[in-house]
């Protein structure tokens, strides 16, 4: 008798998940799948579970699926998820919460700091024979404001570096009632106009498309550094190009996009003041492991109930 199938949007999967897995035969979209792809690999094998890693799981891709239970996040964000039609059809829809939120944090870490210390722009700098020292100043972050939009796993442990750094916390998160002694819930508005270093960790929802847009952009401080490790579409990005170009503010770092990959000549090519990354964030061996485990465990446990 065969064994049901999993489809695995994506060309690997950690080996820990696989042995979890071991009851069940994982078929592989690729590193790349379309949806093309993805619909015709449901047509064929008509899994039980997807575990999604990359591409979108949308409407046109479940509709062809008879035998689906499960769509499992292989991470945090399930906005490549087609929920409604899921729930619809009575498809259990699992997120790996928290499975990638020390490495995520830490990535938004690397990125506030080379924004505060200005180390893309000073190793540019080097590489081409100048010594900045004595004309130059960077950021102290010490008893400067971070303002976080979204406090859970990824906000929170963001907000326990900040306090290693001695850093005053704001975070806006409508579903969270209660927060560390150093941390300060508040709205939005005080956030955008009292923070000194602003960082996204909140999920991207119809409601909170481009939060961050032209009349917000204008009501941040003179200099503020903006930090985008959650989703691209959070942030309106030809309103930030032209407020970057403007030059009132500090360095921007983005490692997502409303569209992805970022490839060949894009608008954000040879722009200053903005530091990229390509959506690296949860990517550590650690992360994956974790993210791998926690999307076959929610399998296992929505099959079971």
């Amino acid at each position: 008798m065969s064994q049901p199938k999993i489809l695995v949007t994506g060309s690997d999967l950690a080996q820990p998940a696989i042995n979890i897995l071991s009851d069940f035969e994982l078929v592989f979209a690729g590193k790349a799948p379309s949806e093309d792809d993805l619909i015709g690999l449901c047509e064929t094998h008509q899994p039980i579970a997807i575990i999604v890693r990359y591409g979108k799981i949308t409407s046109k891709v479940i509709d062809v699926c008879t035998n689906l239970k499960v769509i499992s996040k292989h991470g945090s964000g399930i906005d490549t998820i087609d929920v409604k039609t899921a729930e619809q059809k009575g498809i259990a829809v699992k997120a790996a919460v928290g499975a990638n939120a020390n490495a995520v944090a830490e990535h938004a870490w690397a990125l506030i700091l080379a924004c505060a210390k200005d180390v893309v722009y000073l190793n540019d700098r080097m590489q081409q024979g100048y010594w900045d020292k004595s004309t130059h100043k960077t950021l102290e972050l010490k008893g400067k404001t971070l303002g976080l939009i979204g406090f859970g796993s990824i906000g929170r442990r963001t907000a326990e570096i900040a306090a290693v750094f001695g850093m005053d916390v704001l975070a806006y998160d409508p579903f969270a009632s209660e927060c560390p002694e150093h941390v300060t819930l508040t709205d939005l508005e005080s956030i955008y106009t009292t923070s000194d270093v602003i960082s996204l960790h909140c999920p991207l929802t119809e409601e909170n498309r481009e939060l961050i847009n032209k009349d917000v952009l204008e009501k941040l401080k003179p200099g503020v550094i903006l930090v985008n490790t959650a989703r691209g579409g959070l942030i309106d990005e030809e309103a930030l190009i032209e407020k970057v170009r403007s030059g009132t503010m500090g360095t921007v770092a983005l490692d997502s996009f409303h569209s992805e990959p970022l490839e060949g000549e894009h608008k954000f090519s040879g722009l200053e003041g903005i530091i990229l990354s390509p959506h690296i964030g949860g990517v550590t061996g650690d992360a994956y492991v974790n993210m791998g485990v926690g999307a076959a465990r929610n399998i296992l446990s929505s099959l079971a109930s």
